[in-house]
């Protein structure tokens, strides 16, 4: 796996699938253990809201008209 000029990598999707990383709603987090290992942790955040449209996503019985989809996504 390389590393971008920026730091950055990309976490393969099987491991963000199994981990539940979603864009944008997930943090993680790296930790160290006794042998000096790094590892990729996913922070819990219970608490987080989650996006109005993967709550509105998941409810799938909503029937929105357009002024009722503008408003949502203009909060």
């Amino acid at each position: 796996m390389k590393v971008t000029s920026k730091g950055q990598v990309t976490i393969p999707q099987e491991v963000r699938e199994e981990m539940g990383i979603r864009p944008a709603e997930t943090e993680i987090d790296f930790k160290r253990d006794e042998n000096g290992r790094w590892y990729l942790t996913k922070v819990n955040t219970r608490s987080a809201k989650l996006s109005r449209f993967r709550v509105a996503h998941k409810g799938r019985k909503l029937r929105l008209n357009t002024d009722e989809i503008m408003a949502l996504t203009r909060g």
